[in-house]
């Protein structure tokens, strides 16, 4: 069995049950840390829709989160998810702003930083999620 998450009629990703459901409970975990709609619906049927423009301010919006984070437990645990996501927003053609290379800034203003602060640079830091995000994009079937 699979599932299928649609743009109207056109299928995005056809995961299999288990990858669907732990992708759904991700959405809703990141939805409320980042106080952003998704634009996944629930799934029915086994299909869900996904409403374009919320899905492209939800992975911007999560993209801008784990990069300003300083807490290198938090950003492992997140980055699996916010590949996947990336994965999707490209299927969906979604435009995925990156933060600029001078947004880094310090630990003021943030809730979670880890002491001392992981190394992080930028280029790198993005190269890496776009490589990863297009090779689990390669993975995903439609």
């Amino acid at each position: 069995m699979s599932q299928y998450f649609n743009v109207g009629d056109e299928t995005l990703w056809n995961p299999s049950n288990g990858a669907a459901r732990l992708f759904l409970r991700h959405v809703a975990v990141y939805e409320v840390e980042l106080g952003t709609p998704s634009g996944v619906s629930e799934m029915i049927n086994d299909e869900c829709q996904i409403d374009t423009g919320a899905y492209e301010r939800f992975v911007n919006a999560l993209v801008e989160w784990h990069h300003g984070t300083r807490h290198r437990i938090i950003h492992t645990l997140a980055r699996g998810f916010v590949v996947t996501a990336l994965a999707l927003a490209n299927r969906a053609g979604a435009e995925v702003r990156f933060p600029d290379a001078g947004a880094d800034g310090g630990p003021e203003g943030r809730a979670d930083v880890q002491v001392p602060a992981p190394a992080h640079r930028h280029s790198e830091w993005e190269e890496h999620l776009r490589e990863q995000a297009a090779a689990v994009e390669r993975a995903m079937p439609r």
